[in-house]
């Protein structure tokens, strides 16, 4: 059953002030403050995900730093997604009671903290201990910094209107390739030549300036000019935690980010070992794949805005990510291939697996209700980043059995078997 207090559709607050108000903050107009609201959310979810998605494509150079055996390098890439997992939950509730100003501000400066920690106890070379230190300080800094994602999506869903969400939380789920394509683009050529502590140091940088957006541009959309908004499909009627489809929405969220999260993590690796590609030309894949995806994001936000197809939009994902890593997989097992066509490859499978996030988060969103938006965002995330994990142990297991074929056809599986987790389109 959900809360006896009453919420305004519009801005997700109720009436019984369970969200946290900003009423020291001026009154601005919801029309043009929310897209600086956006921006900041943007920016807070791109600077943590420069280091979630950066540090896995920092593979090659970590694997030799470190000294790591490819279980080990699993390992801790594998609890820095445990950690954002066993945080979002959490993180997403007290978004719901305290508002996402201060939740988005308490991780982005623990992160800065963890990161901090990294530096004094976990640099290449600083003893018997570095890996036990890596491992925690990588857990630790998803714990914290996983409370971007619920927090800023509550944020956006209170200022935009129910026909822009889709666009807004696509813009907003663009900051992950976005971050993460910066990342790809400039950590292992920064770890390579300046060491880990100054890539440490660059996403401090990254994080303090969303912290400083968050402070100017985050706060609560003022009652009189606060987006009206009549939701596009009915909202469950009970706490989303209960709820059958908030379920299944979030468990199809994260099963599908397997793919995703085994060609981030492992795709360098495979386009070295498999074609001897220089790390030039895996940072350039892995990039194009990040910003390819960052294009779709929005694309599908505005298309599914102007269609209301969100649910058949993300079958058709389910569907097109299970062949093209099934290719992937067909390639990898038969002839010997350049690295030219394995590049292309991992390219248009990356590409295709990470698109959709945006409408998901919409859909997740509009089921739960506005009073529910961070605990179902929570929940989403925590199947997400759940799913990283056990997918960065799966990987090294299913390489050592049965070589990279095994393992891009065995994530086409699990594409193929969220096809009937996401809900079926609406009829009428």
């Amino acid at each position: 059953m959900r809360s006896a207090a009453t919420s305004d559709p519009g801005t997700g607050r109720s009436a019984d002030h369970s969200v946290a108000q900003h009423p020291a903050q001026p009154p601005v107009r919801a029309d043009g403050h929310r897209w600086k609201v956006l921006a900041a959310g943007v920016a807070a979810n791109a600077s943590f995900s420069a280091f979630f998605s950066g540090i896995p494509v920092t593979s090659v150079v970590l694997r030799t730093d470190y000294r790591l055996s490819n279980t080990e390098l699993g390992l801790a890439l594998g609890l820095l997604s445990l950690g954002v997992a066993l945080g979002e939950l959490p993180w997403g509730v007290l978004t719901d009671k305290l508002g996402d100003r201060k939740v988005l501000l308490a991780g982005l400066l623990g992160t800065i903290a963890a990161l901090w920690l990294l530096i004094v106890t976990a640099l290449p070379g600083q003893g018997g201990d570095t890996y036990v230190w890596l491992c925690a300080g990588l857990m630790l800094a998803g714990l914290l910094g996983g409370s971007v994602n619920g927090s800023s999506g509550r944020a956006i869903m209170a200022w935009f209107r129910d026909g822009e969400r889709g666009l807004a939380m696509s813009i907003r789920q663009t900051a992950v390739p976005l971050g993460g394509g910066i990342g790809a683009l400039l950590l292992p050529s920064l770890a390579a030549h300046a060491g880990f502590g100054a890539v440490y140091i660059a996403l401090i940088a990254a994080c303090a300036a969303s912290v400083a957006l968050t402070l100017v541009w985050l706060r609560e959309p003022p009652a009189a000019d606060a987006p009206v908004a009549a939701p596009a499909a009915p909202v469950t009627s009970q706490p989303a935690l209960r709820s059958t489809v908030v379920w299944r929405l979030a468990l199809a969220t994260g099963l599908l980010c397997a793919p995703q999260v085994a060609l981030i993590s492992f795709g360098g690796i495979f386009l070295q070992e498999r074609a001897h590609a220089g790390l030039l030309l895996i940072s350039a894949a892995l990039t194009t794949v990040q910003l390819g995806a960052a294009v779709c994001r929005i694309a599908s936000g505005r298309w599914t805005d102007r269609r209301g197809e969100r649910r058949a939009y993300l079958r058709g994902c389910a569907l097109l990510s299970a062949a093209l890593f099934a290719l992937l997989g067909t390639l990898a097992s038969v002839g010997a291939w350049g690295a030219a066509p394995l590049g292309i490859a991992i390219v248009a499978a990356g590409v295709a697996v990470s698109a959709w996030h945006g409408v998901a988060y919409t859909e997740l969103a509009v089921m739960a209700g506005p009073a529910q938006i961070g605990t179902a965002l929570g929940l989403g995330n925590s199947c997400v980043f759940g799913v990283f994990f056990l997918t960065a142990q799966a990987v090294p297991a299913l390489l050592h059995r049965g070589g990279w074929g095994t393992v891009w056809l065995a994530v086409a599986l699990v594409a193929l078997a969220v096809y009937p987790l996401f809900p079926a389109p609406r009829k009428g």
